[in-house]
C-alpha cells in the first residue's frame, strides 16, 4: 500500500488590514489557485475577511476570492485552488486604509496569535507573514517591537534570530530594534553562538551540507586593533574561534563594507550580521526594484526567516506601505517568496523528522523601523 503524500499546509497572516496586507495576500491566493498544481501549499488566512473582501474589489476580482473562500472548519485545511479563512473581526467595523490605527493593531496582534495555535499543534506545516504596523501595535496596547518579539511571546521562546533572504544572500542578526548606542552590549559570545547555531541549522534544512559562515565585524575595519572599539577583538574574534574548533566553517570578524561583496560572490553562505542595518542595506539594495525614470519602486522580493522557533516562520521583506494601501499596486513578489521558502523549510523538518525549530534548543539573550514615505518599511 502506497503511504499518504503529505500536502503541505501554509496559514498566512494579513497583518494590518490598513496596509498592502490584504492586496498582497488576495494577489499571492489567485496566482496560487491558478497554479492549482498538486505540490502547491494548502491555504489558510488569518485576518479581517472584510479586508480581503474589499481587496479583491480594488482588483477587480471580488467573484474569484468568494468562490475559492471556505469556512474554517475545525482544523481542516481545504485542497488546491481553494483557501479557508479564519475570520478575525467578523462583525467589526472596517478598518481605515493607510493609516496606523488602535483596530489595525489589534487585528494583526489576534490574527499572529490565532496562526500560532495550529502551527504549535501540526495542522499547518507554517506561518506566513504579511506586515504589520509597530505603531499600530502600540496604539492597541501590545508593546512589541514587531513580529519576531511577538512570535518568540506566542511560542515562549528565548533569543530568536531574524535573517533576511534574497536569492544567495542570507543575513542573519545579532541585533535588530535597538538604538545604535545600545547593540555594543548586545553583542555577547552567548549571543554570537545563539544567531551562529540558528544560521548554520537553518542552511542545513535548506540543503546546504557544510555552510561557510561569515561574522561581520561590529566597527569599521574591524576596531583597527582597537581604535575603533574593541569588540572584534575582545568577543567576537574568540567566540569566532571557538566555534571553528567545534567544527563550524565559520570565520570573522571581516569588515563590514566588504563581508557581504563576498558573500555575494559565493564565498560564504550567510552572514551574521551585527545590527539592523549592517545586515538590512544590502539585502535591501538586492531586493528593491526601482524604476530609474520615475524613482520610484516597482517591485520588492527578498524573504525574512525567524530562526530558532519552534516552528517554520517566513515574512515580506517589507512593511505596511500605507502610502499606496487600497490602490491595487502592490507588488506580491515578496509574499510569493515567503511562501515558497516556508514550503522549502517545512518540507525539510518534515523529511528529517524534526522536532522544534532550528537552533531550538540552545538558549541565548534575545536580540522599529518608522514608516517611510517610500512605504516599505521593515515589518518584522
Amino acid at each position: 500500500m502506497m503511504s499518504e503524500v503529505h500536502l503541505p499546509r501554509i496559514a498566512i497572516t494579513m497583518g494590518d488590514p490598513a496596509g498592502v496586507g490584504p492586496e498582497i495576500v488576495c494577489k499571492a491566493l489567485l496566482r496560487l489557485s491558478a497554479r492549482r498544481g498538486p505540490a502547491d501549499p494548502r491555504i489558510v488566512v488569518v485576518g479581517s475577511g472584510a479586508a480581503l473582501a474589499s481587496a479583491g474589489r480594488t482588483l477587480g476580482k471580488p467573484a474569484d476570492i468568494a468562490l475559492r473562500c471556505a469556512e474554517y472548519v475545525n482544523g481542516t485545511v481545504p485542497g488546491s485552488g481553494v483557501f479557508s479563512l479564519i475570520d478575525i473581526a467578523p462583525a467589526g467595523a472596517p478598518v481605515p486604509s493607510g493609516r496606523a490605527s488602535e483596530q489595525g493593531g489589534r487585528i494583526a496582534y489576534l490574527a499572529l496569535e490565532r496562526a500560532v495555535q495550529p502551527a504549535m499543534d501540526g495542522t499547518v506545516d507554517a506561518i506566513v507573514t504579511a506586515p504589520l504596523s509597530k505603531e499600530a501595535l502600540h496604539l492597541a496596547g501590545f508593546p512589541f517591537s514587531g513580529h519576531t518579539d511577538l512570535l518568540a511571546h506566542f511560542t515562549r521562546t528565548a533569543g530568536p534570530v531574524m535573517m533576511l533572504v534574497h536569492e544567495n544572500m542570507r543575513v542573519s542578526h545579532v541585533s535588530t530594534h535597538l538604538a545604535l548606542s545600545e547593540v555594543p552590549r548586545a553583542l555577547t559570545a552567548a549571543r554570537l553562538a545563539r544567531v551562529v547555531g540558528c544560521t548554520h541549522e537553518t542552511l542545513i534544512e535548506l540543503g546546504i551540507a557544510r555552510p561557510r559562515i561569515a561574522v561581520a565585524a561590529l566597527n569599521p575595519h574591524g576596531g583597527e586593533g582597537g581604535i575603533f572599539g574593541d569588540e572584534d577583538d575582545r568577543i567576537t574574534a574568540p567566540e569566532v574561534a571557538r566555534l571553528r574548533s567545534e567544527g563550524l566553517d565559520i570565520e570573522g570578524p571581516i569588515p563590514g563594507d566588504t563581508v557581504f561583496v563576498k558573500a555575494r560572490g559565493g564565498q560564504y553562505d550567510a552572514v551574521v550580521a551585527m545590527y539592523h542595518d549592517q545586515g538590512h542595506i544590502p539585502v535591501k539594495l538586492l531586493g528593491f526594484r526601482v524604476d530609474h525614470a520615475t524613482g520610484k519602486w516597482t517591485a520588492v522580493s527578498g524573504v525574512n526567516v525567524t530562526l530558532g522557533l519552534p516552528i517554520v516562520r517566513t515574512s515580506v521583506d517589507h512593511g505596511t506601505a500605507f502610502d499606496i494601501a487600497g490602490q491595487g499596486v502592490a507588488n506580491e513578489e515578496s509574499l510569493m517568496d515567503a511562501i515558497d521558502l516556508a514550503l522549502r523549510l517545512s518540507r525539510a523538518r518534515l523529511a528529517n523528522g524534526a522536532q522544534g525549530g532550528a537552533g531550538a534548543a540552545r538558549q541565548g539573550s534575545p536580540g522599529s523601523a518608522p514608516r517611510g514615505g517610500d512605504g516599505y518599511g521593515s515589518s518584522h
